[in-house]
């Protein structure tokens, strides 16, 4: 599954005026997760382990911050460490190093050799 878009993330503001605009707007499914302060998004049908049908990835928005002010595609990859190391060779730099995400795995965010933010996933085990 490396190197696949398996998630995106929407920074916001306002949590009820964003979240109310994408549920009116689009019907995403939202979820308040209060222990990570994050709202998981659901875009289309999805079960325990995620989307339940191709074509559509589910995401996530949280309050804006400084290095984090713009939505975010995020890339699953097998090893953060190694791939922020090649990003960094290949002219790209990190922006948050890695960081858990309860059990589920690891988050980082870099820019890449453009200077566009985007976001790494490594699954936990």
């Amino acid at each position: 599954m490396a190197g696949k878009v398996v998630h995106f993330e929407v920074p916001y503001d306002d949590v009820d005026r964003a979240t109310s605009f994408y549920k009116d707007i689009f019907g995403w499914q939202i979820q308040s997760v209060p222990e990570l302060s994050y709202h998981l998004v659901s875009t289309g049908p999805a079960g325990d382990q995620g989307p339940t049908e191709p074509g559509y990835i589910g995401g996530g928005m949280f309050a804006r911050q400084a290095s984090v002010a713009t939505p975010v595609i995020t890339i699953d990859v097998d090893d953060i460490d190694a791939s922020l190391a090649a990003i960094e060779a290949h002219g790209g730099s990190t922006v948050e190093k890695k960081i858990p995400v309860g059990e589920m795995g690891f988050a980082a965010y870099f820019t890449d050799s453009e200077g566009n933010l985007l976001g790494l996933w490594q699954s936990a085990g």
